[in-house]
């Protein structure tokens, strides 16, 4: 469902990746992923530029959401994420991040109502924009490089093997689906039923 343009926002869903064709389908774009998996599921468009990012007015479990795409790169996320949030006057702990994460293996999620970065530099940013960790996120398992010399750059931004995205496409609809659930009954419970 969609909401008129001037409706206010309760809740910020923000899906972290980097713009543009030479990213999609890699492991920094698993939060784009789970976005892509929101818009099917909602019959949602996140198109709209604003805020630095591609966005849509959604509602998720009675509230109204605002999702985003940030367009800054995974590495200025807080730019986009802070804009929006000031705009609507929304409290960090209404701010959901969708992201990848390295630690936990292709097809693992992990729901948090707050906490470190993590080495993460997309929520590093949001971190220092927002001027606090406390702030849930939904993390996307990638799986950790092959060994310890691999470049982590070269790791984020390539892309998976085909059992891997079969399985991340699976992992994308459950983030979509625990953004909504996160929204609805709370961190205990979607932290129970994702983790």
């Amino acid at each position: 469902m969609l909401f008129h343009k001037n409706s206010a926002v309760d809740w910020i869903a923000a899906f972290l990746g980097n713009p543009g064709p030479r990213y999609e389908g890699t492991r920094h774009n698993a939060g784009f992923m789970a976005a892509a998996a929101l818009e099917a599921e909602k019959g949602v468009k996140i198109n709209r530029a604003k805020f630095r990012s591609l966005t849509a007015l959604a509602d998720l479990e009675g509230a109204r959401v605002l999702l985003m795409k940030p367009q800054t790169y995974m590495n200025l996320s807080g730019e986009a994420v802070s804009q929006a949030a000031r705009f609507y006057k929304i409290p960090p702990e209404h701010i959901i991040i969708v992201s990848d994460e390295m630690a936990l293996p292709v097809g693992r999620l992990r729901v948090r109502a707050g906490g470190s970065a993590g080495g993460h530099n997309g929520l590093k940013n949001i971190i220092a924009h927002l001027g606090t960790d406390q702030f849930p996120r939904i993390r996307i398992g990638v799986g950790e490089p092959p060994h310890p010399d691999f470049d982590t750059a070269d790791w984020v931004l390539s892309t998976f093997n085909h059992q891997d995205a079969q399985e991340i496409a699976r992992t994308a609809r459950l983030a979509a689906e625990a953004v909504a659930y996160y929204i609805g009954f709370g961190p205990d419970k979607a932290m129970n039923r994702f983790n």
